[in-house]
């Protein structure tokens, strides 16, 4: 057996809606966004990850740039494939004479059906998997917080990542009650985009709402330390000439409170599931946030004003999924959560 382990390695895949991480050997190897540049002539992939986002929204005709994931699960199979397999590339093994086979746990969506789970395999397969194990998300992200999963003790995880927002109450090494909800990441950058437009009259692209959200997002509109306002530069939508103004954190509130209300109000009928017994854990141990809709300024205070319990942010709150994929590749053989 060990000769054959030579010739294997073992990777960690946590395949997000807008980034995708690889962990090998306990080290983050790869962290890119979750994006292709094909040439629409020949069909060839020219970019992946970095270099691909660089080019996405100034494209002309004859590349296109490709999401290949939508709402957590794939959306363009081929594209996927391509990608999988440009972000492995990336991968440096070290002195091998040949590349070696794979052995992969890559994290999936807790609500997604048989056929796209199905999807996610084949296409890690096809990128060169030999061995292909599966673990849903919050479980991932349990793990990756440092919670032992094992216990008889009922933890609630939130994960918001970019295409869906996961809440699960988790105990026993299993998933007791989740509920997943598309509405996330993706969906506040959308919102960011429909404000604009509304309030300012100005169109601006996914890249830059991208941006407002990371520089200027908030969950709540009174914050202890408040960022300042940001310069948008977009295209005046009444002349059609580019021009700038100044957004501040409070209008960025207001944009995305439809939004998070729906993320609440998932987070409630995910409490109203819960076995008493789980509860009372619950109001002991709190909530804890991960993926990277957490590090929104303010989330936590507001779900903990709705909820009335203690939220607790992961530490690097974009990397917990990964993490956690990580340990639960290292104990495959002892985890009984993991999906072949």
């Amino acid at each position: 057996m060990s000769f054959f382990n030579f010739f294997t390695e073992e990777i960690a895949i946590d395949l997000g809606t807008a980034n995708t991480i690889i962990i090998h050997n306990d080290k983050v190897v790869v962290d890119e966004p979750s994006i292709v540049a094909e040439d629409r002539s020949t069909k060839k992939i020219i970019a992946v990850g970095r270099q691909a986002m660089l080019m996405h929204g100034k494209t002309h005709e004859n590349i296109r740039t490709i999401r290949p994931l939508k709402d957590g699960v794939i959306a363009d199979f081929h594209a996927a494939e391509q990608m999988i397999r440009g972000m492995i590339r990336m991968i440096n093994y070290g002195n091998r004479l040949f590349t070696p086979s794979l052995r992969m746990v890559i994290c999936i969506p807790s609500g997604i059906t048989e056929v796209e789970k199905r999807a996610v395999k084949d296409s890690a397969e096809h990128a060169g998997a030999k061995e292909v194990y599966l673990i849903h998300e919050p479980m991932a992200a349990a793990i990756g917080i440092g919670i032992d999963v094992e216990e008889p003790m009922g933890n609630m995880i939130i994960d918001i990542g970019g295409g869906t927002s996961e809440i699960a109450v988790i105990a026993l090494g299993g998933i007791v009650c989740d509920k997943s909800i598309r509405v996330a990441g993706d969906e506040f950058t959308s919102d960011i985009e429909d404000y604009m437009r509304r309030q300012h009259n100005i169109l601006i692209g996914e890249r830059t709402a991208e941006k407002i959200k990371i520089e200027v997002g908030a969950a709540i509109t009174e914050l202890e330390d408040p960022p300042e306002d940001m310069a948008v530069h977009g295209r005046d939508l009444m002349t059609g000439i580019p021009k700038e103004i100044k957004v501040s954190y409070v209008e960025i509130a207001h944009a995305l409170d439809k939004s998070i209300s729906k993320i609440e109000e998932a987070i409630l009928s995910a409490l109203e599931m819960t076995p008493p017994e789980l509860s009372a854990d619950i109001y002991r141990t709190g909530i804890y946030l991960a993926g990277g809709g957490s590090m929104l300024r303010g989330l936590d205070k507001r779900i903990s004003m709705k909820t009335k319990l203690p939220v607790h942010v992961a530490e690097d709150p974009l990397r917990a999924v990964a993490r956690g994929t990580g340990i639960a590749l290292k104990n495959a053989h002892r985890f009984p959560f993991l999906m072949r």
